[in-house]
């Protein structure tokens, strides 16, 4: 390469993004890239007046924090680029970087020595030339340097920068100070330190780098292919962008000239209508008129006569003009004409959906009645349509549209009658409590006062309790957990501190007891009737499991489970357990052998008491944060129901969990001392307290075929029975 090719080539090398002239002072920033100092800093104080604290390297766009001194002098050097900018210092003659190595006159150098590794000023060159021992060597000028010669400079030996040692190269590397040194250092400043020849390091170094090079290189190509991956998408996204977007176009234009066909269409229709009605106007106004013309004349025929006042005329016309008079007043009178009432509305945005009707259906005079029904019970509503007289009447062009949502802002399925005689009849079914929206439109008009309230109102009502304190039959200490059979209706009662489980009969009777020996923390009927008992965790993470009548089959271990506390049972048979020693919670397998899922609630290190799924989700309370969190079916958090407090939808140590037919969620509200009813989306709709609960329910099961609930007291030792009660309650929207 020519030497100037190669000192352009090096320029470019040398050259400060910032500043875009040759590098003063490099310094490094840790992302590799260099700058002059002065660039740097000066970039740091621009940053500082705008009150930030880091600057963004202007290559790659990585934050540094700016030095509190303000410069970046602490900042490594680039021993390339420092190498670099000697050489070009040199060629430019704008700065003398080197002096002469040979004599302390400090001239500037002019040669440089290729075996003696030095630069000599143009005395010592002479003398260098003059002596035998060095007349041979290979000196070049500075103005003469050759493409090579700028090479060899480059990589010329690095001399020692210690006094009266820099003439030594930097032959050995120190193990222990992890510095560079000469021959004079190893013996001066680092004896009996471990020294290495600088070229072996240096082999072991470019071992290293090679091998973090070879990782990079594999990088590059992981994200080169992402990019390409992304670059294809992005094309991709495009043309379904521009060709959506053309479709849109067309379409449009279609739309565009299919309303102009409709809005001919319907321009004909107003035109034909309006002749119609002008003919039928018109034919009542010129009979109105004839007879009016013909009252008048027999009028004015009788008014002469009697001005005139001719006794034969009078005598001789009188019968006639009585006769016509009579004929005129007691003919019939035909009646007025009343016009249709005629509406045009748009059933949906941008669709040719709209409808011309005629109709005498007048909606501001039009009425719907409410019928009273129980919950998950069909329920009615009855429109009536009217004329602008108050009178019922029908039209089978009407339209009318009824839709009723649920608390949750959900579409009930209806289905509507017609009685073809101005009565429809709406029919739905509310699935769960709550103010429901019933919403009439005829003919595209509001019903008066749509939307309606329609209010679902779910109650337990209390019918009786069993259990007491004590170790006898039917007697508890500190109930645990309660279960209910889907089979048989039978009743467990973790009897904690009697170490059993006691069964009941779905009407509270004893019926016998399974002793254990430890203290149970949970009970669950398996679908197929079997009970399965969790028992003092950190004793034995273990299940036992025993038919319905209370004989052992076997034991079940699961050694992902650490310190479990509650089990239920899905629909699928899966076991969702609550495992307070991570926090977490597991789902076995309806054998309990293999772990399906294990998850937890983010940023929560509170224990979960009770988890409950139903509909694709996971319920679980969690006492210590006073809420219930949801979990999507693989775990993935969602949100919270309820917070702290005693307010509606607020807790105090929520623990057990239960959803009824209705899909609402039951929570046992343990210090509040009630229970409070959710829909599975969180919202409060009602809450049940009182006398029963001055002792704290902790547990819930339900039996589903019943509609019984049954709740646990922890402190009184007792069951508490409720029995399901539905009232429906409209508010009256008779018009």
């Amino acid at each position: 390469m020519d030497v100037q090719q190669l000192l352009k080539s090096l320029k470019n090398e040398a050259e400060c993004p910032l500043c875009l002239d040759t590098l003063k002072n490099p310094k490094t920033l840790p992302c590799l890239h260099s700058f002059c100092l002065e660039c740097l800093d000066k970039l740091a104080n621009v940053a500082r007046r705008q009150l930030q604290t880091t600057i963004k390297c202007p290559v790659c766009q990585t934050s540094f924090p700016i030095p509190d001194t303000g410069t970046f002098t602490y900042l490594p050097s680039s021993f390339h680029l420092n190498r670099l900018v000697d050489i070009l210092a040199l060629e430019d003659r704008i700065a003398q970087a080197q002096i002469c190595d040979s004599c302390d006159e400090n001239n500037p150098a002019t040669s440089y020595c290729f075996v003696c590794q030095s630069f000599m000023c143009a005395s010592c060159l002479q003398s260098h030339q003059r002596l035998k021992a060095t007349r041979a060597h290979r000196n070049v000028l500075m103005d003469n340097l050759q493409a090579q010669d700028v090479q060899e400079l480059i990589n010329r030996p690095v001399m020692c920068s210690q006094e009266y040692h820099t003439d030594q190269p930097l032959e050995f590397y120190c193990e222990d100070c992890k510095v560079l040194a000469c021959h004079k250092c190893s013996v001066v400043s680092h004896n009996r330190h471990r020294m290495t020849d600088t070229q072996k390091v240096a082999q072991e170094q470019k071992i290293q780098l090679k091998d973090a090079m070879s990782k990079v290189r594999a990088e590059i190509l992981v994200y080169e292919n992402e990019i390409k991956k992304q670059t294809e998408l992005k094309d991709k996204d495009i043309t379904d962008i521009f060709n959506a977007e053309k479709k849109m176009t067309n379409t449009v234009e279609e739309w565009i000239r299919d309303l102009r066909e409709h809005e001919k269409k319907m321009k004909d229709k107003f035109r034909d209508i309006y002749q119609a009605e002008k003919k039928k106007h018109s034919e009542r106004l010129e009979r109105f008129e004839l007879i009016t013309n013909q009252l008048r004349s027999c009028l004015e025929r009788g008014q002469r006569i009697l001005e005139r006042n001719i006794s034969v005329e009078m005598l001789q016309t009188n019968p006639a003009v009585l006769e016509r008079l009579d004929d005129l007043l007691n003919a019939t009178k035909p009646d007025v004409y009343k016009s249709p009432q005629l509406y045009y509305f748009v059933e949906k945005e941008l669709d040719i959906l709209d409808r011309l009707i005629v109709t005498q259906t007048d909606p501001s005079m039009c009425l719907a009645e409410g019928h009273d029904s129980e919950k998950s019970k069909e329920s009615n509503v009855v429109v009536v349509t009217r004329d602008s007289e108050g009178l019922q009447c029908y039209k089978q062009d009407d339209q009318i549209k009824v839709s009723v949502l649920s608390p949750e802002g959900d579409h009930l399925k209806t289905e509507l009658k017609d009685s073809k005689d101005g009565k429809y009849t709406v029919t739905f079914t509310p699935q769960c409590a709550g103010q429901h929206k019933v919403q009439i439109r005829i003919n595209g008009q509001p019903l008066p006062g749509s939307p309606f309230v329609v209010h679902v109102q779910h109650h337990y009502q209390f019918i009786s309790k069993f259990g007491s304190s004590g170790n006898g039959a039917g007697e508890f200490e500190h109930i645990y957990d309660i279960s209910v059979s889907a089979k048989t209706g039978k009743v467990a009662v973790a009897d904690h501190y009697n170490k059993g489980i006691q069964l009941f009969s779905s009407d509270g009777k004893f019926q016998r007891k399974v002793q254990l020996d430890s203290e149970p923390y949970s009970v669950a009927f398996t679908h197929c009737g079997d009970l399965l008992t969790l028992i003092t965790p950190k004793r034995n993470n273990k299940f036992h499991l025993f038919s319905e009548d209370g004989q052992f089959i076997n034991n079940i271990n699961n050694k992902h489970l650490k310190n479990p506390k509650h089990v239920c049972v899905t629909r699928d048979g899966l076991l969702p357990i609550t495992d307070d020693a991570d926090n977490q919670i597991k789902v076995l397998s309806p054998d309990g052998s293999e772990l399906i899922q294990s998850f937890g609630a983010p940023d929560c290190d509170k224990e979960p008491k009770c988890a409950v799924y139903h509909q694709e989700r996971f319920f679980v309370s969690y006492p210590m944060a006073n809420c219930i969190k949801v979990f999507d079916k693989i775990g993935v958090y969602i949100h919270d129901i309820g917070s702290e407090g005693s307010n509606d939808g607020q807790f105090l140590c929520p623990v057990g969990l239960v959803i009824d037919k209705y899909n609402q969620l039951i929570v046992c509200d343990v210090n509040n001392r009630r229970l409070q009813v959710f829909t599975l989306g969180g919202k409060f709709l009602s809450k049940l307290q009182g006398q029963w609960f001055d002792d704290s329910p902790w547990h819930a099961a339900i039996n589903l075929n019943y509609d019984t609930l049954f709740v646990s007291s922890f402190w009184g030792n007792c069951i508490y029975v409720f029995h399901e009660s539905s009232l429906k309650e409209s508010a009256p929207f008779y018009k």
